[in-house]
C-alpha cells in the first residue's frame, strides 16, 4: 500500500507545480474549475488555492509512505507517478496552449 501511496504522492506534487508557478505569478491557467473544465482558465487566486492543495495531499500522502530519496522501490514509485502525470499534463497543457495561440492568431 505505501507504493501506491507513494505513486500518487509525486502525482499531487509533479500537478501543484505549474498551478503554484501560474497563481504565484499572476497568470490564468486550466484547472478542474475552468469551464471548460481543464481547458479554460482560472484566476491566479483559484490556480494558487488548487496548486496548494496539490501540495499538501502529495505531502500527506508523502508522509504515510517512507519514502527515502535514492535507488529504492519507493522513490521509484514516487517518481513514476510524477511522471505518468506529468507526461499526461504536458501533453494536454500543450494542446491547450497550442488552441489558444492558434485562436488568438486568427483574431
Amino acid at each position: 500500500m505505501h507504493l501506491v501511496a507513494a505513486f500518487f504522492a509525486g502525482a499531487f506534487l509533479s500537478n501543484c507545480l505549474p498551478h503554484l508557478t501560474a497563481g504565484l505569478q499572476g497568470h490564468g491557467f486550466p484547472t478542474p474549475f475552468a469551464k471548460p473544465r481543464g481547458v479554460g482558465f482560472s484566476s491566479p487566486t483559484i490556480n494558487l488555492l488548487w496548486g496548494a492543495a496539490n501540495l499538501v495531499a502529495g505531502l500527506l500522502l508523502l508522509s504515510r509512505s517512507t519514502v527515502a530519496i535514492g535507488w529504492n522501490l519507493d522513490f521509484a514509485a514516487m517518481l513514476a507517478g510524477g511522471m505518468a502525470l506529468g507526461l499526461y499534463l504536458s501533453h494536454h497543457f500543450g494542446h491547450v496552449m497550442r488552441e489558444r495561440a492558434a485562436a488568438s492568431s486568427d483574431d
